[in-house]
């Protein structure tokens, strides 16, 4: 029995939907709102979500990725009575299962449900494991799909192409595809595209015979013969100049190229994954990038979600590197405080990965020799970033008085809202100065007497002066 959840304000549509939905033997429940509905899918285990778009609290679109990540990872069948051509199309690009537009045919409900529950059946039993996965940690939602795409590739010779922000790990993944491949054991070849000089491109992409040029004193054998048999890893792909971009098209539609002054073609049966981090569709539409490779490279897509949209992640991630850098610097295992588990995961890292393991290297030599960290050990701009959120807002939560079908939150009184915001405001503000009074007078702009008056009011400890 399949777990289904529809989320549309209209109770006529929930009721003929729950109708049907048990009538073929499965469990359904309905929310009204899209924050109900949210609530519901982050708590319980759900294989199919039908969402409308508009919805009174929210675009249903929008809460594609959110429902996605949830328990379960459910897919996702968006209804709607306002359809699109965009509309459709951004359902899909966010991981929608099917558009389907109001008013609803049984026949094409019944088509989709049953092609989602045996999606997911095979899915189940294909066991996608990947058994080398090196450096790739993590264990949520977004980060398994992203490892089941993975099992896929690595099961094929396609092309793939592999998009997300930078510091997000490409390259892992790169290798991930690589190492669980039957063409593990060869050579993993690495091309960075953004640091190649453009008047060596093609000598260090196709090697060159001795004299073709200028201090070309012997012949050299270029990237991708050296990745014959194994992979050859295009990094940042994006950065390809448009002139060299011609010449590597008949590299991936032949495998054979020309060394630069060489007479004859030379072949390497190589496989190729590439990577970027830029919007690979907006610089074709720009002509940066030849269209005519960009269908060559994506026979296969992977979208790495950045750090901040799998915060669960985070602290799994953190352990990892406390553990094997602690070892690589010889201070010994660190514990920590929850202040530091706490800032550590509110941190948004806009640099991802790369940029966390950094910061873990910086904390631990910051710590030295001390054996528990806390949030004053991570680097200053993480803490002058949370500090900056922490005192720059006034942690004012707005109200919504929801009265769907099963729960509404009482509005509180203007003083009772006020009193909890100053009050969450400045323990706040005691844990980030650790309770220095002249730093809470200085951040707070309030005199001595006015914090101490509010340290009374809430029941706080004495700090130091």
């Amino acid at each position: 029995m399949a777990g289904i959840l529809v989320i549309d304000d209209d109770k006529t549509v929930c009721e003929t939907l729950s109708t049907f939905i048990h009538s073929t033997g499965h469990k359904c429940v309905c929310a009204f709102r899209l924050k109900k509905g949210l609530e519901l899918a982050s708590t319980n285990s759900f294989d199919l979500v039908f969402l409308d778009v508009i919805l009174p609290d929210g675009n249903g679109l929008k809460a594609i990725p959110a429902i996605k990540n949830a328990a379960g990872s459910p897919e996702v069948v968006i209804i709607t009575g306002e359809g699109s051509m965009d509309g459709a199309e951004l359902a899909i690009k966010s991981g929608s299962w099917d558009y389907i537009q109001k008013p609803l045919s049984v026949e094409k409900l019944h088509l989709s449900l049953m092609r989602v529950l045996q999606y997911r059946e095979e899915k189940t039993e294909r066991r996608p494991l990947v058994l080398k996965q090196k450096e790739i940690i993590g264990n949520s939602p977004a980060i398994n799909r992203c490892l089941d795409l993975v099992v896929k590739a690595a099961n094929t010779d396609a092309n793939v192409l592999i998009t997300g922000e930078t510091g997000t790990g490409k390259e892992l993944f790169a290798r991930a595809i690589h190492e669980n491949s039957q063409r593990n054991g060869k050579a993993f070849v690495v091309v960075d595209c953004a640091a190649l000089p453009e008047n060596l491109i093609e000598s260090t992409l196709f090697g060159h015979e001795k004299g073709a040029f200028t201090n070309a004193d012997r012949t050299r054998e270029g990237l991708i013969k050296e990745a014959d048999e194994g992979t050859l890893f295009l990094d940042e792909v994006g950065e390809l100049p448009l002139p060299q971009q011609k010449a590597f098209l008949r590299v991936l539609q032949e495998r054979r190229f020309r060394p630069v002054g060489g007479k004859k073609d030379i072949v390497s049966n190589f496989r190729l994954i590439a990577a970027t981090n830029r919007d690979i569709k907006q610089i074709v539409n720009a002509g940066i990038f030849r269209e005519d490779i960009l269908f060559r490279l994506q026979s296969l897509t992977i979208q790495i979600p950045p750090l901040r949209n799998r915060k669960e992640d985070i602290w799994e991630i953190a352990l990892h590197y406390l553990a094997k850098l602690s070892g690589k610097y010889g201070s010994g295992q660190k514990s920590y405080s929850p202040e530091f588990f706490e800032a550590i995961t509110r941190y948004n890292w806009p640099g991802n990965v790369r940029e966390l393991i950094h910061a873990i290297e910086n904390t631990l030599s910051e710590a030295h020799e001390e054996p528990v960290l806390f949030p004053v050990h991570l680097p200053t701009h993480i803490r002058s970033q949370l500090a900056r959120e922490t005192v720059g807002s006034a942690n004012i939560k707005p109200y919504v008085n929801e009265k769907d079908n099963d729960t509404s939150e009482p509005i509180p009184g203007l003083k009772t809202l006020i009193e909890t915001t100053e009050k969450n405001y400045f323990q706040d503000l005691i844990k980030y100065t650790k309770g220095d009074i002249k730093e809470i007078c200085r951040i707070s702009g309030l005199t001595r007497s006015n914090v101490y008056a509010r340290f009374k009011k809430y029941n706080f400890s004495k700090f130091s002066s």
